[in-house]
């Protein structure tokens, strides 16, 4: 096969300049102790990941000689094939790009180990020995094996060649930053201290598991829990494959198991009891890796903790043949990363982060001993969730609903469907309901200052519109106090990020922000959850419905000639896009290049899956990279240009979502005289042309 570089288009498109590594598990055909056909078999799946662009495959354990075949382990015969089988391997690596991790029965100073054989580019780079033998019930293995666990600092010989062995083997891609990799045998990770965790404080991005593990009622659960937890505990990417159809069902069986995770995250996962060789692939996010480990603290004390691994581990430096240029993106991206995403538990994740906000107000009521709740009623989205969840925390206090004092304001471009829908709402939760004409006040406070519009012109700029926003919640604050209660603050995490509220006396500012960590993108969601699950009565989940087909508009200026309002997200974009833009940045600290290569491989196709459960088709939109760039930049203009002093002076509130908060007490801190510049450079330098 070719092995020169395949190199396309501008570097912007290329996954590996971003980080990004595709790793795959080979579940290969087999057939119990034919070292022949297994190795036809090795080879084929490798040259099948060669066509995908792999740079990583990892096989089942003892995927050469196969691994239930008892006391053939001992046999010369079978030893002496299987060794001979690595060198055919070793010779195939030659003319295909992936790395390779097969598994084989090596002898070394008279004993038998069971080993992983990292092989690359007709290169044997080195083994790596099981460190724990299972030897009960089903397993046998200390019948024919030794134990790798004080396995460091050694060399063996294989197929003629001198290479390192030992369990203190760190593998890494000189020209592929990022791809660093260590290695596991089954039994390894069910130990209470795997060895993988020691290779992931020494530097591996990603661990491998050669596995066979029969299969049982309930241990495909088990592999998921264990692959889950290592990825979590080691921040790392978990490639695990497990033996499956071809070995010998003597007294097991085998499904053939091969999972991904990152960080957590079940990234793909193989068929299960297929016949036919499998080959799971995806993309791991080696950068997203390195920088939670940056940020992570914990990490680095562990790893001082235990000596400091990198010193104690042998890093193997290896140059890696890998495809370059525009080879796509293999890997699950989600559009609304704040948006709960797990289809078994939806209901249970709606529900939990809904009630962090509910406990969070029900707590404050309790502490302050307030005789009322007062909130601004818009008929908008942010003001209508605040509402919900303060009904919900006056319910569960048993408090009734008339503590919650709302107050629809209308100004200069409130619309009938707006005001309409805040009355429908407050009367169908059965709160206290009140309407302030706010368009008086402002009209005399733009006269007092010189205003161009107090003199009859249409100037409808940032003081005309700051005059309305200021004097509502100045209204509202002043009705706390005569009511012996507090305002209850509606402005959300994503309005925070873009500097999108009136600062001081505006809806940048109340008495608890119970909205601050919630993003559009999941107040939307979380009122669709709200009707789908009957919150409340059928009246008032028709009202809700009502509020979500709303533009989103600030209202502040009234309808042009065409009748169209003001609308939010031709200003600043679309939340959709912006809460991703967001969750990138706050979480992970990613480039504003990656940031844009994400979103436009999550974008740029909207009949592929990763929409949330139950969203609507119409807002299901497409992005192209000139869009998504555009938008991308205004966003970095506004949160690192000049948002900054909106949130250093934050009202208290909960964070909700695990993708972060901007609170200055919570997960955000940065400068208010901070400038954009080294982020818009970026973005405009990885951009193509």
């Amino acid at each position: 096969m070719n092995t020169a570089k395949r190199t396309t288009g501008h570097p912007f498109y290329d996954m590996h300049a971003h980080g990004f590594v595709r790793v795959a598990t080979s579940t290969p055909a087999s057939r119990t102790g034919d070292v022949a056909y297994n190795t036809a078999g090795v080879i084929r799946e490798a040259e099948h990941a060669h066509e995908q662009r792999a740079d990583l495959v990892v096989y089942p354990e003892l995927c050469l000689s196969s691994y239930a075949i008892d006391d053939l382990l001992l046999q010369n015969a079978l030893l002496d094939r299987a060794e001979q089988a690595v060198a055919e391997v070793i010779e195939a690596s030659a003319s295909l790009s992936p790395v390779l991790i097969v598994g084989a029965p090596l002898r070394r100073n008279s004993k038998i180990y069971n080993c992983a054989l990292v092989i690359a580019g007709g290169e044997l780079l080195g083994v790596v020995p099981k460190s724990y033998l299972p030897n009960y019930r089903e397993f046998y293995e200390k019948r024919y094996f030794a134990h790798g666990r004080n396995c460091v600092d050694l060399w063996i010989t294989v197929a003629g060649e001198e290479v390192p062995f030992g369990t203190d083997l760190v593998f890494a891609a000189q020209n592929l930053p990022g791809f660093t990799f260590g290695v596991e045998i089954c039994e390894d990770f069910w130990a209470p201290n795997p060895p993988g965790t020691l290779a992931a404080l020494a530097g591996a991005h990603i661990l491998c598991n050669l596995s066979a593990s029969p299969i049982t009622i309930g241990r495909a659960d088990d592999r998921h829990l264990h692959c889950r937890s290592s990825s979590t505990r080691s921040i790392c990417a978990y490639v695990y494959s497990a033996s499956g159809h071809g070995e010998s069902t003597t007294d097991l069986a085998w499904d053939g198991q091969g999972v991904v995770y990152e960080m957590g995250d079940l990234m793909a996962e193989s068929a299960r009891f297929d016949l036919e060789p499998e080959l799971c692939v995806v993309d791991i996010d080696t950068d997203r890796i390195a920088a939670e480990r940056m940020r992570n603290q914990t990490f680095s004390d562990a790893a001082e903790a235990h000596d400091r691994p990198e010193d104690q581990f042998r890093r193997i430096v290896f140059e890696h043949n890998y495809a370059d240029g525009d080879i796509g993106l293999s890997r699950p991206i989600r559009r609304f990363p704040f948006v709960p995403n797990r289809q078994h538990a939806l209901d249970e994740d709606c529900f939990e982060a809904f009630n962090i906000q509910v406990d969070a107000l029900m707590r404050r009521i309790q502490a302050t001993k307030t005789k009322s709740l007062i909130i601004g009623i818009s008929g908008g989205l942010d003001s209508t969730h605040a509402l919900i969840v303060a009904a919900k925390a006056c319910d569960r206090l048993g408090l009734p609903r008339t503590t919650i004092r709302g107050y629809t304001m209308p100004g200069f471009g409130t619309s009938d469907t707006t005001k309409s829908n805040a009355w429908k709402l407050m009367e169908a939760m059965e709160i206290t309901a009140e309407e302030i004409d706010i368009k008086p006040a402002a009209n005399r406070m733009l006269e007092d200052i010189g205003h161009a519009y107090a003199d009859g012109e249409p100037v409808y700029d940032v003081t005309f519109e700051n005059v309305q926003a200021g004097l509502r919640t100045d209204y509202l604050f002043r009705l706390a106090g005569q009511h012996g209660g507090f305002v209850v603050g509606t402005g959300d995490l994503s309005e925070l990020a873009l500097g999108w509220c009136t600062y001081g006396v505006g809806d940048h500012m109340s008495h608890y922000g119970v909205n601050s960590g919630v993003p559009k993108t999941l107040i939307q969601y979380l009122i669709r959850w709200t009707i789908q699950t009957e919150q409340f009565s059928a009246v008032c989940s028709d009202v809700l419905g009502a509020v979500l087909d709303t533009e989103i508009s600030p209202e502040l200026v009234p309808a042009g000639a065409d009748g169209a309002m003001q609308s939010t997200e031709q200003k600043i974009g679309p939340y959709e896009l912006n809460d991703f833009f967001l969750h990138h940045t706050i979480r992970w600290g990613q480039r504003p290049g990656k940031i844009a290569f994400l979103a436009y491989h999550a974008w740029k196709d909207t009949q592929a899956g990763l929409w949330p459960a139950g969203f609507p088709e119409e807002r299901k939109n497409e992005y192209e990279l000139e869009a998504i760039a555009g938008w991308l930049e205004k966003f970095l203009r506004r949160f690192f240009g000049f948002s900054q002093f909106k949130r250093s002076a934050l009202p208290n509130g909960p964070k909700v979502s695990s993708g972060g908060a901007l609170s200055p007490r919570g997960d955000w801190r940065a400068p208010s005289d901070a400038v954009a510049d080294v982020w818009l450079d970026e973005l405009k330098s990885a951009l193509p042309d």
